[in-house]
This record gives structure tokens, sequence and C-alpha cells, in this order.
């Protein structure tokens, strides 16, 4: 039987490779989680690279699309700009069209297959209620017949524009035919001129004479009436109106020994008086002119005064 001491060291020993086995088994345990931890980490990962390759192949394919699109649209608009100037350079005819669209030939033969679009409300028996437009076959000659409808259309509309005209009309002078505020009830006619004969007019009263000859020479017409802001020659009667009646001197063609010259002659025209104006003692119309002749007189209403027309060289 062993001494006590041998057994304490027997039960040290025991102990201790008891304590190294179950060290041993610890270590294990640990290694074994540790390695499936790294297995689990690298499955993640590679999950992970293998998405971010899939969102970076979807980005290029929408990228390259949005590149394609944007290729395609810069070369509709090269293409569009061409062939616009094409056409300014070209005359508009129907083989300029036929060429511009598929070439000579080929748009020739293509016609017959071409279909035109009908918008709802173009065929008499359409269906009403319809809101999507109809196709109807055009055959080759048709749609020859339709274009050249449509360019002789065009033509006849450039030659309806009228050509800007700068003659007198009178419209501008009838809009601003005013004076002091005073709307004119005349205008002067394209005709008119300033006359290179000195005429006067001499008034008398109860075959007296008044006062100075009034020279009529200086301007192209005379306004006679009681408006003394607008009246050339002042008539106080009262039984004349604001603006009575007028001389006005106009460039006219006649004929003078068989010959047909043009020569400024002085007129008289009543603006609807009340009281009218007489030439000679008779009344004349209103609105329309009465050539005067030298010694002609002219009465204004009821007035008694009497306006004889002489010129310098009268006798």
């Amino acid at each position: 039987m062993a001494s006590p001491r041998v057994q304490r060291s027997r039960r040290s020993e025991g102990d201790a490779h008891r304590r190294g086995r179950e060290h041993g088994r610890s270590r294990n345990s640990d290694g074994e989680r540790d390695g499936r931890g790294r297995a689990r980490d690298s499955d993640r990962d590679e999950a992970a690279v293998r998405r971010r390759s899939e969102d970076d192949g979807r980005d290029g394919a929408r990228r390259g699309g949005r590149e394609r699109s944007s290729d395609r649209e810069e070369r509709e608009k090269w293409e569009t700009r061409t062939r616009v100037k094409d056409e300014a350079k070209e005359p508009r005819s129907v083989e300029n069209v036929f060429k511009r669209e598929r070439g000579d030939e080929a748009a020739m033969e293509d016609l017959s297959s071409k279909r035109v679009k009908v918008e709802p409300g173009d065929i008499e028996n359409e269906d009403r209620d319809g809101d999507e437009a109809k196709e109807i076959p055009r055959s080759k000659d048709d749609s020859i017949a339709l274009m050249e409808q449509a360019e002789a259309a065009l033509e006849a509309k450039e030659q309806a524009k009228e050509k800007a005209s700068f003659e007198y009309t009178g419209k501008l002078a009838a809009e601003t035919n005013k004076v002091s505020g005073i709307a004119l009830q005349f205008t002067e006619p394209p005709e008119a001129r300033q006359p290179s004969v000195r005429w006067r007019l001499y008034v008398f009263k109860d075959g007296a004479p008044l006062e100075d000859p009034l020279f009529i020479h200086r301007q192209s017409c005379y306004l006679f009436g009681r408006e003394r802001k607008v009246a050339d020659i002042p008539i106080d009667h009262p039984s004349c109106s604001k603006q009575h009646a007028v001389i006005q001197y106009r460039l006219i063609e006649k004929e003078v020994d068989g010959l047909m010259s043009k020569k400024i002659r002085p007129y008289v025209m009543d603006l609807g008086s009340t009281n009218k104006t007489f030439l000679n003692g008779e009344a004349v119309e209103p609105q329309r002119y009465y050539e005067l002749f030298e010694k002609d007189t002219l009465k204004f209403g009821n007035s008694s005064r009497e306006y004889v027309l002489l010129h310098e060289n009268s006798a």
C-alpha cells in the first residue's frame, strides 16, 4: 500500500490530466464555432459581390439605352435640318417632293401602297362617335392629283397677296383731319394742287366794294364758315353754317384745241349747309364740285354779300 504522499501525488497528476482533456475539448469547440462564423461571413460577402455586379450590369444597360436614344435624337435633328435646307434650295414641285421622300422611282411605286389618314368629319358616312382617325387607300393618280391641287392652291394664295401701295388714298387724312380739336367736314382729294394763277375774291354789298380783295392763291383750298378756328375766310352772318363751303383747286385733264392738257382749276363745293351756297344766283347741290370761271359770283346763305372771282390779268 502506497504512502499518503504518493497517493496525493497521483491524485494531483490525475487532476492535471483531466483538466488538460477538458481544456482541449473546449479549444476544439471554440475552433469549430470560429470556422462556422467565418464560413457564414464568406457567404455573405459573396452574395453582396453578386448583387453589386448585377446592379452594375443593370445600370450599364440603362445608361447604354439612354445613350443610344440620345444618339437617335441627335441624328433625327440633323436629318431634319438637312431636309429643310434642301427644300429651301430646291423649287417646290411634285417631282421634287417625290425625290425628297424616297427617291424618284421608288416613291412612285410606293404611292399605291400608301394610306392617307382621314380625320373624323372628312367623310360623309363616317361614324360620328368614333374618336380614332380612319385610313383609306389612295391610288397613285389620286395622290398626284391631290398634290397638284395643293400646289395650285399655294400658288394662288401667293398671287393673291397684294403688293404694298404707296399711293394717296386719303384715309390717313380722314383719320387725322382735325384743326384746333375740331373735326373738318372736308378732306382734300388726291388731285388737290396749289394754283399758279393768282386768283382773288372781291367782296361787294349792295353793289359797293367793302374791303380789299381776298387773295386765294396761296394754298390749295379755302374754307368758308362761321367757325373762326377752322375757317380760312370767316363769314359771320347767322344764316351761314360753321363749315359752309369750300373752294378747292384741282389738277384736271381737259381738251384744249383738240389736245388733252392738264390744268389747275378752281371748284366750289357746298358742305351740306342749312341755307345753301349760290353760284351766279343758283343754289348748288351739296357735296358736289362745281367749276368756277372768271367773274363768277358766290353767295352764302341769306347774306347779302357777293364774292366775285377774278385774277391778276382780269380786264
